[in-house]
């Protein structure tokens, strides 16, 4: 990276901070992170993500972009990527960024309705950054099975977090789970958590 192109990435990182720590003093639960991932561990992510899987890639609570800027920098066809963000600002600010990328102002939760295709959509990756440790395991269980039920045949989810443990049960018969090493310089240190369906291979 050249001087004038790492003084340009330092000063959007420096008010991607000051953005990301005003929504969440204005709504914390919904954030669930007082600053934006680091890059290292959005680059994490996606080398846990099975992007390798021929069909379109979902991101759900892609933040400001660090993964999908991740994404775009291990050479991922932006026209794969569908991003769903549910912040507007955030949203906007992800259109501007990434004109290519398909973002879309939603919720993550309920992809049916904020895609509106039925369920019709089957997904190579989805990367999921949405927080949810206020929800019951149970909740968190049928969600992640709902997702399961969009991924194509050999696709996975990750999910970033900053638990030791998975903050998703393996469901026995249906989905486990593995982890990639400890981040140390996000803030704070997290993982990434990798699901995949029971038996299958895993990516690493």
């Amino acid at each position: 990276m050249s001087g004038r192109m790492g003084q340009d990435a330092a000063r959007e990182r420096r008010k991607d901070l000051a953005r990301f720590f005003g929504t969440w003093v204005r709504n914390p639960i919904k954030m669930g992170a007082v600053a934006p991932s680091s890059a290292h561990y959005c680059a994490t992510m996606v080398a846990s993500a099975t992007t390798h899987v021929e069909g379109p890639i979902l991101e759900l609570g892609p933040g400001l972009g660090c993964v999908t800027r991740a994404l775009l920098d291990a050479g991922v066809d932006p026209a794969r990527i569908t991003s769903i963000e549910y912040d507007a600002e955030f949203a906007r600010t992800l259109k501007e960024r990434f004109p290519a990328v398909n973002v879309v102002r939603g919720d993550g939760f309920d992809l049916d309705a904020t895609l509106g295709d039925g369920g019709a959509t089957k997904f190579a990756a989805i990367l999921f950054a949405i927080p949810i440790v206020k929800l019951p395991q149970g909740e968190r269980q049928a969600l992640f099975g709902r997702y399961f039920d969009r991924l194509l045949p050999g696709g996975n989810l990750t999910q970033l977090s900053y638990l030791w443990k998975p903050p998703v049960k393996p469901v026995a018969g249906r989905f486990d789970a593995s982890a990639s090493d400890i981040v140390w310089d996000n803030i704070p240190p997290a993982r990434v958590w990798i699901y995949s369906r029971t038996g299958a291979r895993p990516l690493h």
